[in-house]
């Protein structure tokens, strides 16, 4: 099945060849860490029992499954329950960025949330997940999808705090150059539904709940067993690591106390153990993780191989500035294709983790961090013959664009001069989306049924090897 929806636009011109490796790569990486595909590995009904990985419920003793879900990879999530489970499924809610015409459910309501910023659709659904998991009873079974983005398309502010003050603050947390640890303690700190809050409600009407999750972490380890509970934290239904003291770290480090609205310092930095939240659940609350980070890049390596080109992981850690991450790589293309270290080329380099941009006061470009780390990358590319970077973010759009990210090359500093167009005002007025989508260099695939945050696949050809 092919994800990426304008291929031939983005092999029409450049570096040709090399364009042409990234995005078969780019297919076959997004085709292994399909939510959908590994949730009917995971999730099977045989006999009217109902197994979900080392777990089995004998669907007679049930009187009601539940699900509900948010997040950029919940569509595909969702759509798998729902055709394991037909109408065996008592209720649905979800709340995904994207509705797509192809998507199916079976007895369940579909919520348009907002992404990056929330919006009174991801409240309404927020508000609808509390209501039916207080008709639950100690014989029910929620099953709750969940994965990155969830905590802008599921909102639900805590009392005193309103939406308009939620969309406020995530646009400042999101602006301020924090990691998105950092900005998670504070939104899942004022949330009613974040940061183990679901879990928790399901917990006092005394049912069980089963979480499959696409995990979005920096840091974690790649997955081994997705048929194998295992701990995790974050979202909300796992236990929160961060603390409020995390949250006004957060605040105070990037110096937004003056920023935010009132009604969120207040709450922040009231000491109340009740704005805690939880940390530990019981056994009753089961975890699946169907992906983590590392993942693309292991998907990517297994891709490498069945495409004969040596490949190798440089980090599935990165973070920073999404432009000076470009630079790097465009330090590194010239390395590889000079001195052929830390890799002989023909070869692909890969990174995943989560790149950020500062946006200064007064910028509104379009774009998002892997359209400017793409963008970084071709102002170093122009060195090193055929070079070629892909950055996308792996659920399938970039910051405000509907663009997955860009593809740039070390022909792309001409294309822009001859467009007349400067790469220096382009970056400083985070307007990359703008000028890629122009160039036939934004990557656009819809939902890809994911959500790894950031993937990066360079391709560095032999010297003279590529045009």
């Amino acid at each position: 099945m092919t994800t990426i929806k304008n291929s031939d636009a983005l092999i029409s011109h450049g570096d040709v060849e090399s364009r042409k490796n990234i995005v078969a790569l780019l297919e076959g990486m997004w085709d292994k860490v399909d939510s959908y595909k590994l949730i009917h590995k995971l999730m099977y009904v045989e006999n009217n029992i109902l197994h979900i990985g080392s777990k089995s419920y004998d669907m007679n003793k049930l009187a009601h499954i539940y699900m509900f879900g948010a997040g950029k990879a919940c569509n595909a999530m969702a759509m798998a329950v729902c055709n394991i489970l037909g109408n065996r499924l008592t209720e649905g809610i979800i709340s995904v960025k994207i509705v797509e015409e192809s998507d199916h459910y079976v007895n369940t309501k579909v919520y348009n949330g907002g992404h990056p910023l929330p919006n009174e659709e991801g409240l309404k659904a927020a508000e609808d997940i509390l209501h039916m998991i207080d008709k639950g009873t100690p014989d029910d079974l929620f099953i709750s999808v969940i994965s990155g983005g969830s905590s802008a398309l599921l909102t639900c502010p805590k009392s005193g705090i309103t939406l308009a003050d939620e969309i406020a603050a995530q646009d400042i947390l999101l602006r301020s150059g924090a990691k998105m640890e950092e900005i998670n303690a504070v939104r899942r700190h004022i949330s009613k539904t974040n940061g183990g809050r679901l879990a928790e409600a399901v917990l006092k009407k005394g049912a069980e709940i089963v979480n499959i999750i696409v995990g979005d972490g920096v840091g974690a380890l790649p997955t081994v067993d997705i048929t194998v509970p295992l701990a995790f934290a974050g979202t909300p239904v796992a236990p929160d690591k961060t603390t409020l003291a995390d949250a006004r770290a957060c605040i105070e480090n990037y110096q937004l106390k003056d920023m935010l609205p009132q009604s969120i310092i207040d709450f922040i930095f009231t000491d109340d153990e009740r704005h805690e939240t939880p940390k530990a659940f019981p056994e009753s609350v089961t975890h699946f993780c169907l992906n983590n980070v590392p993942d693309s890049c292991e998907a990517a390596i297994q891709t490498a191989k069945e495409m004969n080109i040596p490949s190798m992981v440089l980090s599935t850690f990165i973070e920073g500035e999404s432009r000076e991450a470009g630079y790097f790589f465009g330090a590194l293309a010239r390395e590889i294709q000079a001195n052929k270290r830390p890799i002989a080329p023909p070869c692909f380099i890969f990174c995943s983790g989560e790149t950020t941009t500062k946006v200064e006061d007064g910028c509104r470009g379009k774009g998002g961090p892997s359209h400017e780390l793409a963008l970084g990358f071709a102002m170093t590319a122009k060195y090193t013959n055929g070079a070629a970077i892909a950055s996308v973010d792996t659920e399938g759009t970039d910051g405000t664009t509907c663009y997955a990210g860009g593809l740039t090359d070390s022909k792309t500093c001409s294309e822009l001069e001859d467009a007349g167009v400067s790469i220096f005002e382009t970056l400083r007025e985070h307007d990359c989306g703008s000028v890629l989508e122009k160039l036939n260099s934004s990557i656009l695939t819809g939902n890809t049924g994911t959500n790894l945050c950031d993937f990066n696949v360079m391709f560095v050809p032999e010297k003279g090897g590529n045009s």
